[in-house]
């Protein structure tokens, strides 16, 4: 069976692409799965680019996965609805930080991937929804996330409405953090960057001391502070 994922080791760099174009990257329980074991096992990682083939980001929920979901029962809703809250739960803990490349379509679940990546980019044609409204259900399982990026106050008109949003506003709620046209340069300028911990983690007074200490001594740190004292582009830039 084909998989629903490319995932490429690009040296330090996970890149993890969602690959059915055909259906607009949707979800479905095997995607879902595939998802959450990609992102529990990033490794050594400094960060992981999320991305998704063909002309859409992810466009959410499959439409085949929803008509199952109306023939089967409330513990089986359940269990599918705690398999997608692991996989945003995977993406949201994972170690590294995660980079959300988002081109056309990011609706419903697709929005919710978003939300709960580090850092998301856009490109201008991006069309972003919390769409679960129209059909009549709710974004229950990624609003934990979305809240936490667009607050209560963006959330009760988008999440009410259902309506879909452009790039800029999704930038101005908070939900993307850059809309670019290049989108891997972009993409690229963010996972050179090392900050996750000290955002996830907020450690005391001490353990800054040791956390910096830490990066100073590593061969990253090294060489970052002796390129930018010769004035040069350090090595990892490249």
């Amino acid at each position: 069976m084909p998989s629903n994922l490319r995932t490429e080791r690009d040296g330090d760099v996970l890149r993890i692409t969602l690959a059915r174009p055909d259906r607009r990257n949707a979800f479905d329980a095997a995607l879902i799965a595939e998802l959450a074991e990609a992102f529990v096992g990033v490794g050594r990682a400094r960060a992981v680019v999320l991305a998704g083939d063909g002309p859409s980001f992810s466009a959410g929920a499959d439409v085949d996965w929803m008509r199952s979901s109306v023939d089967v029962s409330y513990e089986e809703n359940v269990a599918d609805a705690n398999a997608l809250r692991a996989m945003l739960e995977a993406i949201d803990g994972c170690p590294a930080p995660v980079v959300a490349r988002v081109q056309g379509h990011a609706l419903g679940g697709g929005a919710g991937l978003v939300a709960a990546a580090d850092i998301a980019i856009a490109s201008p044609d991006a069309v972003f929804a919390f769409s679960e409204v129209k059909l009549g259900i709710i974004p229950a399982v990624i609003s934990p996330f979305a809240l936490a990026r667009i607050g209560p106050g963006a959330a009760r008109r988008w999440f009410v409405t259902g309506e879909r949003f452009d790039a800029p506003t999704a930038l101005r709620i908070g939900l993307v953090h850059e809309v670019a046209d290049d989108l891997d340069a972009a993409a690229e300028r963010v996972v050179a960057r090392w900050a996750k911990r000290l955002v996830r983690e907020r450690p005391d007074g001490p353990e800054t001391a040791r956390w910096i200490a830490e990066r100073r001594t590593s061969d990253e740190g090294q060489e970052g502070m002796r390129a930018f004292l010769e004035k040069r582009p350090p090595s990892w830039r490249g």
